[in-house]
């Protein structure tokens, strides 16, 4: 196994330059793509091999559960320093557990308060709220029963939006605004979003591509809507007024139509004409060297924390009384 466990930990920071570089150069639908699929599987590697670091850790802990050949030499020799990092990794997954579990469980009841909340508005796919505060965010779909309650709409994805932002809106920057949010809802943006909010919390080197998609999806449903109404210009009009006003979203997995972030350069891109859409950058680019240098990393990771996985089973195999 040697320092190989260590590699998924620190590979992530492989993916730095091909999360900035995807939001200049890719078509936003490629790019959250890409980044996310990056994200979940590195974050699922370090996670593997943290866990695996936290086995020999726990071993030597006097009174654990575990066979007492887990913590034989053997066994130990496997990971370099084990009575440091061995010993170290259990917080540290823990705190990866926890931050994941908080995670999921508030994304999980904004939602089911937010479909509660409309349970008393026909069932339409736009609700309109008479609320003094603007804003607007696309709500996928929930369940079907909370504490026994049916509500309406849960079962679908909805738009939500106050009267407060329509009345500062055009007609034709409200026919971008709706486009905007069923495009969040058709893609289920909030995948995407979750997805790379859990895979920071698992290994804060992958931030960066949080904060990329984060801007990706955004873009993604930017250029839908333009594509939808025929004007990129009335769609980045409708994102400057909104984002002025606007407070965002509940929530960072609920994708928004001015949700806080870099919106003059979402502005700027749909100014611009429509990026070219491309399945993978061109390999003699920038972008393309950092792409393939993502996916190396990645694939390394890949490999590292299935041959660490695979060693451990055997030692411990090895180790623990028939």
């Amino acid at each position: 196994m040697g320092v190989f466990v260590f590699l998924p930990l620190i590979l992530p920071l492989t993916a730095w330059p091909v999360a900035r570089l995807a939001e200049q150069h890719l078509h936003p639908r490629t790019a959250t793509r890409l980044l996310t699929v990056l994200a979940v599987v590195l974050a699922l590697c370090s996670t593997v091999c943290l866990a695996l670091v936290m086995v020999v850790g726990t071993a030597q802990l006097p009174g654990n559960p575990l066979p007492d050949g887990w913590s034989d030499p053997e066994v130990r020799a496997a990971v370099p320093y084990d009575e440091v990092v061995g010993k170290a990794a259990i917080p540290a997954l823990c705190a990866v557990v926890v931050a994941c579990a908080r995670t999921l469980r508030r994304h999980g009841r904004v939602r089911r308060r937010a479909h509660l909340a409309l349970a008393g508005l026909r069932g339409t796919e736009v609700a309109v709220l008479p609320d003094a505060v603007p804003y607007a965010y696309a709500l996928p779909p929930g369940g079907r029963r909370s504490g026994g309650v049916s509500w309406t709409g849960a079962g679908r994805g909805r738009v939500v939006v106050t009267t407060a932002l329509l009345d500062r809106l055009r007609p034709a920057e409200r026919r971008a605004l709706f486009a905007h949010e069923r495009a969040h809802l058709a893609a289920r943006h909030d995948r995407f979003l979750l997805a790379v909010q859990l895979a920071a919390r698992a290994n804060p080197f992958l931030r960066p591509l949080r904060t990329a998609v984060a801007y990706t999806a955004e873009r993604w449903a930017d250029e839908e809507a333009a594509r939808a109404i025929g004007s990129r210009r009335t769609v980045a009009r409708a994102i400057g007024t909104a984002a002025l006003v606007s407070r965002g979203t509940p929530l960072p997995t609920l994708a928004g139509f001015a949700a806080p972030g870099p919106v003059p350069r979402r502005v700027a891109a749909l100014l611009g004409p429509a990026p070219a859409v491309h399945d993978w950058p061109p390999v003699f680019t920038a972008v393309g060297l950092a792409a393939w240098g993502a996916a190396a990393g990645t694939a390394v990771s890949a490999m590292s924390s299935a041959n660490a996985a695979v060693t451990m089973v055997l030692i411990l195999h090895a180790a623990t009384p028939l």
